[in-house]
């Protein structure tokens, strides 16, 4: 029964990683991947070479740090509301509305924001700003917004998926723990503090580790399908996958991407074993390994 299993992990996950020696390379595609010369660390000095590595280091590193903070602080949230909901049908209409957005692809999801923010033909626009008295915004030729833009979407795409994973816990929690503590007269606030989320902490920590492990790794398809690749926003919206895949485009060095994903990959895992450390000290239990 692990047969399938272990062969689709064996070829998705470690027959790839042969690739990484493309980041040592400059690849000449007329001699193949193994004959091509090595070059060292060159390609890595496209990294941290250019005047645009502070702005795309720090973009990355903050909204990913945002988006492992606010994720699991709305996601259980709405997963303690979910659970109250007694009507089997409100639940999964629930469920589904906050679900749905999560399938929509990256390009869908930039058109829906551009229907919102056009200067002249989005909703904000004409529906709000226009008719309160303010004037339109041109919001992709402003930076200053997108700080802003970019979590709300986030949160709006993907919240979904991590309620439904934190509303599995919560609904495997003994209700023996809340009966008690309603005959303590225990009131919804402090079962939800004394009772979920101790029971819930584990898997917390856990997917909270996992997306430490991809904080240089940015969502693609948000910063660039939904700024819509505007020149003017790069400030606030450009990241390292963004920049290495305009790079590509421009260049054609595979050896250049290849050396940013090792460097995402490689700088992950020291972050995962580093929290994972700190969280064994703290809480054997908690911990992932």
């Amino acid at each position: 029964m692990m047969l399938p299993g272990t062969i689709y992990l064996l070829i998705n996950n470690y027959m790839p990683m042969f690739g990484t020696i493309i980041a040592f390379k400059s690849v000449d595609y007329s001699k193949g991947i193994f004959h091509s010369p090595w070059v060292g660390f060159t390609n890595f000095k496209f990294l941290f070479g250019t005047s645009d590595a502070w702005t795309i280091t720090r973009n990355t590193l903050l909204y990913n740090a945002l988006f492992i903070v606010i994720t699991p602080i709305i996601a259980v949230t709405l997963a303690i509301l979910l659970n109250e909901v007694r009507g089997r049908l409100a639940a999964r209409f629930y469920q589904s509305i906050m679900f749905l957005p999560y399938f929509l692809s990256a390009v869908v999801v930039g058109y829906l924001g551009y229907s919102m923010l056009s200067t002249e033909f989005g909703f904000i626009n004409t529906h709000v700003l226009v008719p309160l008295g303010f004037d339109a915004v041109a919001w992709y030729s402003e930076p200053k917004y997108w700080p802003y833009i970019l979590p709300l979407v986030y949160i709006w795409k993907n919240i979904g998926y991590s309620t439904v994973i934190y509303l599995a816990a919560v609904i495997g929690i003994d209700n023996e723990y809340y009966e008690a503590a309603l005959m303590d007269g225990a009131s919804k606030w402090r079962q939800a503090i004394s009772i979920t989320l101790p029971q819930i902490r584990p898997i917390i920590i856990i997917l909270m580790l996992m997306a430490v492990g991809h904080i240089l790794n940015a969502d693609f398809g948000l910063f660039y399908q939904v700024p819509l690749d505007a020149g003017a926003l790069y400030p606030t919206t450009n990241v390292i996958d963004t920049y290495v895949y305009r790079a590509l485009l421009q260049l054609g060095d595979i050896g250049m991407s290849s050396a940013a994903g090792l460097y995402q990959s490689v700088v992950g895992f020291v972050l995962v074993l580093s929290v994972n450390l700190i969280v064994r000290k703290i809480n054997k239990e908690s911990a992932l390994f």
